[in-house]
């Protein structure tokens, strides 16, 4: 009898019922999530875009038309400033700082993190968490003893000065994201290599490095912007201006050009401009290193 029931045209339609009504509340919550992001992209979007619009404009129509497209583009907006060697030397001095924090932050973090995920020793998941209190450790809060501290070592108003603490305070984050990829490669590989006689250092350098383009990526990124935009530590740090990152030289140009918005909204359009370059030329390989250490617990 039960098979019978199970192929009756009502046992059918009440399936066929069910079905529809578990694709329409799929499709209602996919529409949800999209309107939701889309929602998200507007609020991120739009002042970015009203930025840039901005410097294109004269300083009349900014104060009358704030977002919209500009009735007269102003290119001298952005070519005076690309002509300036104040503008070049603060980007250089972003990319100099930012790269090196990057590369830095990689270099630790990767080292640290290969060896908490796969070396076995006294004290490994203390040590790990004390690195991981870093998360919740602001550098607002260490601002003075940081600054007795590197003033101690000889490098205020130094390119390092900058360079060490802003890695410093990355590194929690960069080893939580390494560990969790590295825990995500197949076991089997650290075994093999070591029937082979593969030590620890040749297995993260020949191995483990190549595999991990994808973290790498991720980690050197959220180093390069979160470098790029820190405003509090340069601040502190430095004192010639010739040394001044963008978000220091923007304070200065805001500054000489305070009543000129148009200016001043064309010089961050163009200072923000490489991270965002930067940022969604590495975006797939974000998203593949944010998601693979979820593959394996």
């Amino acid at each position: 009898m039960s098979d019978v029931s199970a192929h009756s045209p009502a046992h059918r339609l009440t399936s066929t019922a069910r079905s529809r009504r578990f694709a329409r509340s799929r499709a209602l919550v996919t529409l949800a999530m999209y309107a939701v992001l889309t929602v998200m992209a507007c609020i991120i979007l739009v002042p970015l875009l009203a930025t840039a619009l901005g410097g294109f404009k004269s300083l009349g129509e900014l104060r009358t038309n704030p977002i919209g497209l500009p009735m007269r583009w102003q290119w001298d907006n952005y070519l005076g400033i690309l002509g300036s060697a104040r503008y070049w030397a603060m980007l250089g001095n972003s990319m100099l700082i930012a790269g090196l924090t990057a590369a830095l932050t990689l270099v630790a973090g990767s080292m640290a993190a290969f060896t908490f995920a796969h070396v076995r020793f006294f004290g490994r998941e203390m040590l790990l968490n004390y690195f991981l209190l870093g998360l919740m450790f602001p550098a607002a809060t260490a601002v003075l003893p940081l600054f007795i501290q590197i003033r101690d070592f000889g490098l205020l108003d130094t390119y390092w000065g900058v360079i060490l603490p802003e890695s410093a305070f990355g590194l929690a984050m960069s080893i939580l994201l390494f560990r969790e990829f590295f825990r995500a490669l197949p076991s089997e590989l650290l075994e093999a290599a070591s029937v082979d006689g593969c030590g620890y250092i040749r297995f993260f350098f020949y191995i483990t490095l190549p595999l991990s383009r994808p973290i790498l990526a991720t980690v050197g990124i959220f180093s390069f912007v979160r470098s790029w935009n820190n405003y509090l530590l340069p601040l502190i740090m430095l004192n010639s201006e010739a040394k001044y990152p963008w978000p220091l030289g923007i304070m200065v140009y805001q500054g000489e050009f305070s009543t000129e918005w148009q200016l001043v909204l064309a010089f961050v359009t163009l200072t923000i401009l490489p991270a965002v370059i930067v940022f969604f030329a590495a975006q797939r390989h974000i998203i593949s290193g944010l998601t693979a250490g979820a593959v394996k617990g």
